[in-house]
């Protein structure tokens, strides 16, 4: 039995992504040599911490900066400004290390 070659899609910041169900999954808010980054549609459920924790196992979930790579730990919520380079909230999004 054959199998596939894996397909490659095209994406850009702003587009909307779906499942296979046709399920809006979010808006890509970056992209890199991994692959991208979705924001959650609006009226969606934030994850938690501890499902966060949940999801990534044995990983560390803590917030990176898009704009200089800096990364810290969370506490109660994501910092106001990257504490490195003072990008503004939106450029920090959650990391898992390990």
């Amino acid at each position: 039995m054959a199998s596939e070659e894996p397909v490659f899609a095209e994406v850009s910041i702003g587009q909307s992504v779906y499942d296979e169900d046709g399920e809006e999954l979010g808006t890509v808010r970056g992209v890199d040599d991994d692959g991208f980054y979705v924001s959650s549609p609006s009226g969606s459920e934030p994850l938690t911490l501890t499902d966060a924790r949940d999801v990534f196992g044995t990983a560390y979930v803590m917030w990176r900066c898009w704009e200089c790579g800096e990364m810290g730990e969370i506490g109660k919520e994501l910092p106001a400004n990257c504490p490195n380079c003072d990008a503004p909230r939106e450029e920090l999004y959650y990391w898992a290390e390990d």
